[in-house]
């Protein structure tokens, strides 16, 4: 009786060679979404509503730290011409995770730096975030925001 080939070397050879390849593609990925994500700051900080226009997605849901919640195009006005305006983001902590195809989830902390525009008065928000990207038509576009505030350093616990 002639003998079978083992699976087990063929399976090991198999994981071999997908487990690099997965870990490439996840890897563009990652380096997709933080390019997309990047472009999404320096849009923020320059209140430019053209170049937010196009990261948006149109049904976008921004959920602020205080409930507010933002439609793209009341999102756009208020960078632009709202009370504050946003001079920094500092990511402690910034991860993407595929959900499914053509959409990702973004997860993290950062420190938001701002200036009242009125006053000139300097302000910090340290976030917990949860946020949405949806690919469409090849680009990565911001579906959803959702944060909030974080206890100061060194503030009590409640």
């Amino acid at each position: 009786m002639p003998l079978l080939p083992r699976p087990l070397p063929f399976l090991a050879l198999g994981l071999a060679l997908l487990v690099p390849a997965a870990r490439a593609a996840e890897d563009a990925l990652t380096t997709a979404l933080r390019a997309a994500d990047d472009e999404r700051v320096a849009a923020t900080i320059a209140a430019d509503r053209a170049r937010l226009a196009a990261i948006y997605a149109d049904d976008l849901h921004y959920a602020h730290s205080n409930g507010k919640v933002d439609t793209k195009a009341s999102q756009i006005e208020g960078l632009a011409t709202g009370p504050n305006h946003f001079e920094s983001f500092t990511y402690g902590e910034r991860t993407f995770t595929p959900a499914s195809p053509g959409v990702a989830l973004m997860k993290g902390r950062v420190s938001v730096g701002l200036r009242n525009r009125t006053t000139g008065q300097p302000g910090r928000m340290e976030l917990s975030y949860l946020a949405v990207w949806r690919l469409q038509g090849g680009q990565w576009r911001f579906l959803a925001w959702q944060s909030c505030r974080l206890p100061e350093a060194g503030a009590p616990a409640r």
